[in-house]
């Protein structure tokens, strides 16, 4: 086995969890899990561990905050409290109220469900972007994890290996050919291998794990 196979081996086999699946979201292409990995993607995208971020994400889950209408709903202090109660507490004013704005846009404009935004996208990943952008507080980078993260649901997306994916395979001393760490990962799950190299990108002791010999 090549150095490379050795080192995505290793990656895969102890860190291929997508952040979904680490905040209990079983995603599928219905209209909850979706939801829920669009708030997942706008919490991971400030400034603040990722380990906070997906406590947030299942603590907004435990308060009923699950789906647009629960969460347009609430009532702004309901929001910042669950969001408190997940450690988000650096920016959870701000987004109680974007959290707020963006289910009542997702309401009013596609029904509650992001099928319908996929739907008018018609394929186009630009498309799909800019309808994304529309969401209050989701910048360039949340955009990123959420397609990162439904790739293997909305495969049109697919492969989606972001900059920061890339930048993981580069600490790993793995080639950063998009087409070439696919191969790599054989028929692991795309999203899966996005998020392990990502956790590389992310965590010094994810590369050092990998590349212990």
């Amino acid at each position: 086995m090549s150095d490379h196979a050795q080192v995505m081996r290793t990656l895969l086999r102890r860190h291929a969890r997508t952040y979904a699946a680490e905040a209990g979201i079983r995603l599928k292409n219905t209209p909850q899990p979706l939801y829920r990995t669009l708030v997942l993607a706008d919490l991971l995208s400030a400034r603040i561990r990722a380990s906070v971020a997906v406590a947030t994400s299942r603590a907004l889950h435990e308060a009923g905050l699950r789906d647009p209408r629960r969460m347009a709903d609430a009532t702004w202090q309901q929001r910042v409290d669950a969001l408190g109660e997940g450690g988000y507490r650096r920016y959870d004013e701000r987004t109680a109220t974007q959290l707020g704005d963006g289910a009542r846009l997702l309401l009013d404009e596609w029904s509650g469900d992001l099928r319908n935004l996929r739907e008018e996208a018609d394929g186009d990943a630009g498309e799909l972007s800019a309808l994304l952008r529309r969401t209050p507080g989701l910048g360039p980078t949340g955009v990123t994890i959420f397609l990162r993260e439904v790739q293997d649901v909305w495969p049109e997306f697919a492969p989606f290996l972001d900059a920061k994916a890339v930048e993981g395979a580069e600490r790993l001393g793995l080639p950063r050919d998009c087409a070439a760490l696919i191969r790599l990962a054989g028929d692991t799950p795309r999203a899966e291998l996005a998020a392990a190299l990502v956790r590389a990108a992310l965590d010094r002791k994810v590369v050092e794990d990998c590349l212990a010999r």
